[in-house]
């Protein structure tokens, strides 16, 4: 990864990754009221004391260079809202995003593999073609890809173990190819900050262990990167860090610092359940449908 792209904003090498200041993003006016009661809010509204209504509320944290956070909470949460917020295609109504010192805007650094409901899977694209999507920043709108920006989207590819895909066309693919490809897209951009929305879900073991193996190789090269899940062991188990969020952070740190059972009653309500003769262990129940892990002792 290159310490400054070539086109875009400039990083200051000593500033975060990323930062967000004081954050908040406000539903539309004349919005009907969202309750957070089914997603462990207790039948609560956010609210400010203008009566509005908030996706997110008052986020404050840093990321710094290569760490790997896990972004965790119930349906609704915010999470997907917090990932747009770092893109830049949703504005906060208040407070600062920063991406190494300067706003989302303009910085070509960012790589974003959406949930895969997001995606027109039936657009008739090839998968060579998707990952040089993520080179558009670095050749310029409007310009020709040239030798040497095939052979960056060659190597990504090949980095991701994706190589014999490269001609197929990106809809028929399976789950876990499709993330493979998007995350070659990512490398191809040259991302130095990856922001993965759910890409586990519906994928076996032996592709999951595959995603992070990727993940893995870019430690080395300082890639900060942020994975929302649902699941929480895999997140105790695979990141330096968790933000538990429900539409504020409720806690960031360590995993056994964050996943606490005062934490978790905070983030799922009533979705969550102790578990007889665990002293600190705690089921968390998706409301909508996703298995959640007993946290406990080992």
């Amino acid at each position: 990864m290159n310490a400054l792209a070539g086109r875009g904003v400039k990083h200051d090498p000593q500033t975060p990754s990323l930062q967000m200041s004081d954050v908040s993003v406000a539903y539309a006016a004349g919005l009907q009221e969202v309750s957070l009661g089914g997603n462990g809010g207790n039948g609560r509204t956010e609210r400010n004391r203008n009566g509005r209504l908030y996706a997110l509320q008052h986020i404050n944290f840093i990321a710094q260079r290569g760490e790997r956070i896990a972004v965790v909470g119930p349906n609704g949460a915010g999470k997907s809202t917090l990932f747009k917020l770092i893109v830049g295609t949703v504005k906060p109504s208040q407070g600062q995003v920063q991406i190494f010192g300067h706003g989302p805007d303009g910085h070509i650094c960012i790589g974003y593999v959406p949930q895969r409901n997001e995606i027109d899977w039936s657009f008739p694209v090839t998968v060579e073609d998707v990952v040089m999507m993520g080179r558009v920043g670095q050749i310029g709108l409007f310009r020709w890809p040239r030798r040497a920006d095939w052979e960056v989207v060659r190597r990504s590819l090949a980095r991701v173990e994706a190589s014999h895909l490269a001609k197929k066309q990106i809809g028929e693919l399976s789950g876990g190819q499709q993330q493979r490809v998007f995350i070659a897209r990512a490398l191809a951009q040259e991302a130095e900050l990856l922001l993965l929305d759910e890409p586990l879900n519906g994928l076996d073991l032996p592709t999951q262990q595959a995603i992070f193996d990727i993940l893995d190789s870019l430690r080395p090269e300082g890639v900060t990167v942020l994975v929302a899940t649902h699941d929480l062991q895999l997140a105790a188990d695979r990141f330096d860090k968790i933000m538990l969020l429900n539409r504020r952070i409720i806690a960031l740190a360590e995993p056994t610092a964050v996943l606490t059972a005062d934490n978790l009653l905070q983030a799922y309500g009533g979705h969550v359940h102790h578990l007889p003769g665990a002293e600190q262990g705690v089921l968390v129940d998706d409301c909508c449908g996703h298995d959640e892990p007993v946290i406990g002792e080992r």
